[in-house]
């Protein structure tokens, strides 16, 4: 499976970036052999507007087919789960922790967005 994480760097060891639509990077890890690759996010980091639709098209055009994150809003929430991504928020600590968490169950798929826009 391939998994989009935010994150504060571009490795596994980076922190977690709890902001979805702003978050610096995504790694996009795929489960079953652990490869990995960081995406730079920084065009939607200083975004008037728009952050979270963006960063959503984005990590759809990646080929994601879970996103793990600390917090997402409704606009960016619409449109991945138009895209039948599976969101799961609350996560912290470092992309491979919470990439663990992931793994062993710890994080439950997300039923609406958890922030307001604009968070």
């Amino acid at each position: 499976m391939k998994l989009a994480v935010t994150s504060q760097g571009a490795t596994l060891q980076s922190p977690l970036d709890p902001r979805f639509g702003r978050a610096k990077q995504f790694i996009l890890l795929d489960t079953e052999t652990g490869a990995f690759s960081a995406v730079d996010n920084s065009v939607n980091l200083n975004a008037e507007q728009g952050a979270g639709i963006q960063a959503a098209k984005k990590v759809v055009e990646l080929g994601a087919e879970a996103l793990i994150t600390g917090h997402v809003g409704p606009k960016a929430f619409s449109t991945l789960q138009a895209a039948k991504i599976k969101i799961y928020t609350g996560a912290s600590g470092s992309v491979a922790d919470a990439v663990d968490e992931y793994k062993a169950g710890k994080l439950q798929a997300a039923a609406s967005a958890d922030v307001e826009g604009h968070w």
